[in-house]
């Protein structure tokens, strides 16, 4: 190697080094994210016999590795952000676990022209995964300021394809209905009629049902193009109440 050539390695090997770095720094939460992900893989292996599958849809784990939870938590917990496990996020809420998140997002069956409800805004995370693969979500929350406050944040995230709503979602979202998928992210001690009315036929819901202080189960609910409905137990699972009026 002559002098010339020694020095145009050099330069391509510290320009190399510094594009990697670069690319590195540009997101530090990617090996997290990245973990998050091989988490779930693995605990879906383990419940596979409940789940009727070894493997969640490509699309819904691919969701799961563009969204940035650290930026829909409190900042306090920042460095938990991509923990397999829920989090609080303040008015006795939580955000889901990612795990539980994969899979309600995996049994809607989610297809790009979808129009889907969200009962329980939450902190936007679950808005936000079903962003990435359907058209439209319609998402309600009860308590005002954590609703205010996912507006805001999925804005500014982008998700142009959210509308937040603050109210109570047992009684759904009637101007928008019907919708092809519906995902409750609070536990209801049964299935509310008006969300069922609100499904499509051929649609899926996804509901955790069960009171707080008893096993809650993850039930499917699918409505056939006859509108007959069925419901199928998949997980047992703990959520926080459905609260409202009703």
């Amino acid at each position: 190697m002559n002098n010339r050539t020694g020095f145009l390695a050099v330069v391509v090997c510290l320009f190399g080094l510094s594009g990697w770095s670069a690319a590195q720094s540009a997101d530090p939460y990617e090996a997290a994210r990245r973990a998050m992900v091989q988490e779930i893989e693995a605990d879906v292996r383990l419940t596979s016999l409940s789940l009727d599958k070894e493997a969640l849809d490509p699309g819904v784990m691919e969701a799961l590795s563009t969204v940035p939870r650290h930026e829909l938590v409190p900042k306090s917990l920042l460095e938990v952000a991509y923990e397999n496990r829920p989090l609080p996020i303040g008015h006795g809420q939580t955000i889901s676990q990612p795990y539980i998140v994969a899979v309600m997002t995996d049994l809607l069956k989610p297809e790009p022209g979808d129009r889907v409800l969200e009962i329980g805004t939450g902190s936007g995370y679950q808005a936000a995964i079903l962003a990435e693969l359907v058209t439209q979500v319609y998402s309600i929350e009860i308590i005002e300021t954590l609703g205010e406050q996912a507006r805001r944040k999925l804005a500014d995230l982008g998700y142009g394809n959210i509308e937040v709503r603050i109210g109570d979602g047992y009684y759904g979202w009637k101007e928008h209905a019907p919708y092809d998928a519906i995902v409750v992210t609070a536990a209801a001690n049964h299935i509310p009629p008006p969300l069922i009315e609100q499904l499509k036929p051929g649609g899926r819901m996804i509901i955790p049902v069960g009171s707080r202080f008893m096993v809650q189960q993850l039930v499917l609910v699918e409505k056939d193009m006859a509108g007959e409905v069925t419901t199928r137990q998949i997980l047992p699972v703990r959520f926080v109440p459905l609260t409202g009026d009703h």
